[in-house]
Formats: C-alpha cells, structure tokens, sequence
C-alpha cells in the first residue's frame, strides 16, 4: 500500500460516513474510493465493509442514545432483513443483475420526485393504524428490502428510510435511527464472512474506520439536531448517485 491511498480513501470515507448516517447509500462513495485508490475489487469490498460497519456502530450507538431508534420494531425488522439478504443472495447465483438495474432507472426518477413534492416528509398516520400493522409492515419492507440488499445492495439505506416513514409511518428521526440498526446487522454478518476469507486490508481499514466514525458521529449529530431539514437534500443526493452509477456501470 502507499500512502496515496490513504489520502484518497480517508476523506471520501468521512463524507460517506457523514452521508450514511443522515440518509443511508454511503457505500456509492466509500466503496468507488476504495476501487479508485487501486485496491482490488475483493479487497476493497471487504475492506470497505469494515470502515463501514465500525462507522454505523457508532452512529447507531449514538442514535439509540439519543432515543432516535423506536425498539419495538427492531427485532421483526433485523429477523427479516437477514432473511431477506440470504434469499436475494441467492437470488444473484440465478438471475443477472441487468434486470434490476433496468427496473432501478424507471423507478429512481419517480422516487425522487417522490421526494422532492413531499415538502416535509412527514408520515400521515391514517384512522386505525395500530403498532401491530406498523410493525408487520416494516418487517415486510425490510424483507423486501433485504432481498435487495442481499441482490444489489446500493442504495438499501435509503429505501429502507423512505418505506419507513411512508408506509411505516415513523418520523423521519426515528425512522433513521431504526435503519442505522438493520444496516448494522447486515454489516457485521458481512464482515464476519470476510475476516473468514482473509479479504480485509487491515493497515488501510482501521485507519479509514476513525474517518469512518467521525463523518458517521457527526451526520447522526446532525440528524438529532436538524431532523428533516438535513435529511431530505441528503436523500435525492443518494438517489442522483445511485442513478449515476446504473446508468455508467461502475
């Protein structure tokens, strides 16, 4: 490694973490950092995964402690995320993922103007919404979401966040902080998967996990401080990049 690396990876891992925390889709720029610097596709996935899973462990940390995670809904939402993630895994063995990607450029337009015409991003709760239905509707986005995740993956965060305030009907804030927790869960399985396979550049991963932490503490500060004004122009940013990304194939 040299130290150019450092010097490419480091910064754009803050501003993914930065970005991660507020909106989820910090991996569209942590990862393309890694590949950028010259690090093996292999290697920067895995090491990636480990500046990202340290980074959310704190941003998560620092949302539950500022009672921005509602906990009722967390064990249904994890469950069926992790589940979800090993089916659409497997789901990849058989399937191209073209197919996904040409269903992605149709869709992320009309989810940003989604968006941008919801002028405050505030859920309204219908007559009749109890905590059972939310609870079994999240935990069915999460599985869905999770079958992507596990398929494709860009972007999961920020699906996750906009089907939970829209039809989960939670406030952005602890919307956020309930998607800081299924994200978590899927990182850490995933790093475990690459520890196992010797994959992660460790020397380069531990140093790009303190930018990691940092860009993640401060966007989660900014998320119990700002709440939706920080988080909406966060949102379509994440959308722009993934759109970019589909459509250049990197």
């Amino acid at each position: 490694m040299s130290l150019h690396e450092f010097f490419i990876v480091c910064p754009l891992v803050f501003l993914a973490g930065f970005v991660d925390a507020i909106a989820g889709g910090g991996g569209l720029i942590s990862l393309p950092a890694y590949m950028f610097a010259g690090v093996p596709v292999h290697n920067a996935i895995a090491t990636n995964k480990l500046s990202s899973a340290t980074g959310t462990a704190v941003s998560t940390w620092h949302l539950v402690k500022s009672r921005c995670v509602d906990l009722f809904l967390v064990p249904g939402t994890v469950a069926c995320a992790f589940v979800g993630s090993i089916a659409g895994a497997n789901l990849a063995l058989i399937i191209s993922d073209k197919v996904l990607k040409t269903v992605l450029v149709f869709v992320l337009p009309v989810v940003a103007f989604c968006v941008l015409r919801d002028k405050n991003l505030k859920p309204v709760i219908p007559e009749g919404f109890t905590r059972k239905k939310q609870y079994l509707i999240m935990a069915a986005c999460s599985f869905v979401i999770g079958i992507y995740d596990g398929f494709y993956g860009p972007g999961t965060g920020t699906f996750l966040l906009l089907t939970f305030t829209k039809l989960g009907k939670l406030d952005m804030e602890k919307a956020t902080g309930n998607v800081k927790v299924v994200n978590l869960t899927s990182n850490i399985s995933a790093l475990i998967t690459f520890v196992l396979a010797g994959k992660i550049l460790w020397v380069l991963g531990l140093s790009a996990s303190i930018f990691s932490i940092a860009g993640h503490y401060l966007g989660a500060h900014m998320v119990v401080k700002n709440g939706v004004k920080v988080i909406k122009p966060i949102i379509l940013l994440v959308l722009v990049l993934l759109m970019i990304k589909i459509i250049l194939g990197i």
